[in-house]
């Protein structure tokens, strides 16, 4: 019977990772993501005071007063002020995918790798959530710059930050990072795997 290649070894361990921590991070997410929402309130406040009057952060949420108002139906003309939530955990999926990663690949030091790459990856979470607390503001406003008191270029900013932050840097920046930090891994049995995988070329 034929051995498996170290690189199919590794594509099987690391689907088998994924789907085991996927399940188990399903579970502790709201407080492995606190951190996330920890750095997303410092950001909003920070950097949109203008918007931002309140937020108030729980284990697997994030509630944010913005000083956004927007004339409410059936009020006879009164307007009242957005608040919005989010949740933390919705763009930190990319965790158990980089812990999979690490430990499909074995070696020495994956405590540590586990430990730093949970770091690392705080901010570009925080970044996710932060953009997608900043796109539902300028949806309850309907895209109105002028309620807004933002320029065009800041509300397109934001929005491109958006779907940056939903469909790219969720699940793009662990493997970027275990790539980084596993690149000599990646190089002995990746790359080497790729190559000999290649059809020889007839002399």
């Amino acid at each position: 019977m034929r051995r498996l290649s170290p690189l199919t070894l590794f594509v099987l361990s690391a689907f088998g990772w994924i789907l085991a921590l996927t399940a188990a991070w399903s579970v502790v997410s709201a407080w492995t993501s606190y951190p996330v929402g920890v750095l997303s309130h410092m950001a909003l406040e920070q950097g949109a005071p203008m918007w931002v009057r309140q937020v108030r952060l729980s284990p697997g949420a994030m509630e944010v007063d913005t000083a956004i108002s927007v004339p409410v139906a059936q009020a006879g003309g009164r307007r009242g002020e957005v608040s919005i939530e989010v949740r933390p955990a919705h763009y930190a999926y990319g965790l158990p995918i980089f812990l999979a990663l690490v430990l499909a690949a074995r070696g020495k030091g994956r405590l540590t790798r586990a430990v730093g790459g949970y770091v690392l990856l705080l901010p570009f979470q925080a970044f996710s959530l932060t953009m997608s607390a900043l796109m539902q503001m300028v949806l309850a406003a309907q895209t109105d710059i002028r309620l807004l008191r933002v320029a065009q270029w800041q509300m397109e900013a934001i929005i491109y930050g958006y779907q940056w932050g939903s469909l790219v840097v969720p699940t793009l920046a662990p493997i970027l990072l275990w790539l980084w930090m596993d690149r000599q891994f990646v190089s002995d049995v990746l790359v080497r795997g790729w190559r000999g995988a290649l059809p020889v070329a007839p002399s």
